[in-house]
Parts: C-alpha cells; structure tokens; sequence
C-alpha cells in the first residue's frame, strides 16, 4: 500500500520561505511522477510542481521561479522548496504520485493527508 506524509507547513510572513517535505512508502520515488498540488478554501485544488522518474519538472504558472521541486532519493522523498512566499500561496499542500505525466488530478492516484501553508501578508 501507497502512504504519503507531507511535513514541512506553517504561517509564515509575506516573502518568507518554506521548505514541504512528502516522505513515500510503497512507492519508490524516483520511479514514478510526484506532484504537488494545492487547495485553498472554496477553490479547486490546483496543480503547483511535478517531477518526472527522468527527473524533467513542471510548474504552474503562479509559482514558476519562486518555488522548486527536487526528490532526495536516498530518503525516498520529495521537496517543494518555496521562497518568496505570497499570501495567495495560502493552502493545503498536498503530495501526490501517478505513473502518468500529467497536471489534471484525476491522473493521480494516491494522495497525502495534506499540510497547511498561511502566508501572512
């Protein structure tokens, strides 16, 4: 069975930086896309960060330059590193696993519990 604990969220001020963590078990990182997404209140979840098993990334618009998804394969683990925080950053982070390469969540199969991210303006 598949299981993803993301760690890593927080409140956080107005250009701040934040470093999410998503530890996988099940599942080896490196061999399938992982991807970040995100849900604030009353909207979608959206697509944030994706890294292919080649290693090849992808971002939302939003957050391209300021944010970067790398893996620690040794840990089995991916990172989503976000500087220059904004308050619209605001959400649940979630990690998330496919063997597609894809920004539609429906491609997605397994999902972390989520952590929170309150940027502060």
């Amino acid at each position: 069975q598949v299981q993803l604990v993301e760690s890593g969220g927080g409140l956080v001020q107005a250009g701040a930086s934040l470093r999410l963590s998503c530890t996988a078990s099940g599942r080896t990182v490196r061999t399938y896309t992982m991807g970040w997404f995100r849900q604030a209140p009353g909207k979608e979840r959206e697509f944030v960060a994706a890294i292919h098993s080649s290693g090849i990334t992808m971002y939302a618009d939003t957050v391209k330059v300021r944010f970067t998804v790398s893996r620690d394969n040794a840990k089995n683990t991916v990172l989503l590193q976000m500087n220059s925080l904004k308050p619209e950053d605001t959400a649940v982070y979630y990690c998330t696993t496919t063997s597609d390469w894809s920004r539609d969540p429906l491609s997605y199969d397994y999902w972390g519990q989520g952590t929170q991210v309150t940027v502060s303006s």
